[in-house]
């Protein structure tokens, strides 16, 4: 099996990877990083979506040996993600959010639904109602309606916001 390097949640990973092995399933398997969830192993749900390079991939239609020397972030690397100020719980914005704004039912969409919300709010700091609803559209959710979702994404934006008026690089 072909050797790789990676940076998975800020820290250097050297493994190996078959050519056919699945980022979603490098990272669970592999790397017992089970917040990442599998869902429906064809791109259409977004369980899976991680951040690679910053941007929300879905893990399960990349493979392993294409993030070769990339940075992969997932949802136990989300709070400390660089320039993220945590809640006092340690948690990301957004994590405090989706708990303050019932944005979680279940929790199966939920890992996805961070990431591709962590990618939308690294390039769009105070994205609208419908920019929210665009950058989420790859992810379903069978429990919430999406309302209390958009509505955790938005307040988690405004609390970035703030951190970042009161001086502190958010």
């Amino acid at each position: 099996m072909p050797a790789m390097n990676l940076l998975l949640n800020g820290q250097a990973v050297a493994t190996e990877a078959a050519p056919t092995t699945l980022l979603v399933d490098l990272i669970r398997e592999v790397r017992h990083l089970t917040g990442t969830h599998s869902g429906c192993d064809t791109a259409q749900c977004g369980a899976c979506t991680v951040l690679v390079d910053g941007q929300p991939v879905k893990s399960c239609s990349v493979l392993a040996l294409q993030v070769q020397d990339r940075e992969v972030t997932t949802v136990e690397g989300l709070a400390a993600l660089a320039g993220t100020v945590a809640t006092a719980e340690g948690l990301h914005p957004l994590q405090d959010a989706f708990m303050a704004c019932h944005g979680l039912q279940c929790g199966f969409c939920t890992p996805g639904m961070l990431m591709a919300a962590a990618g939308l709010l690294r390039t769009n700091p105070a994205p609208s109602d419908a920019e929210i609803a665009h950058a989420l559209e790859g992810n379903l959710c069978r429990c919430t309606g999406y309302v209390n979702i958009i509505a955790a994404v938005r307040q988690a934006a405004q609390a970035m916001q703030g951190a970042t008026a009161q001086g502190v690089q958010a």
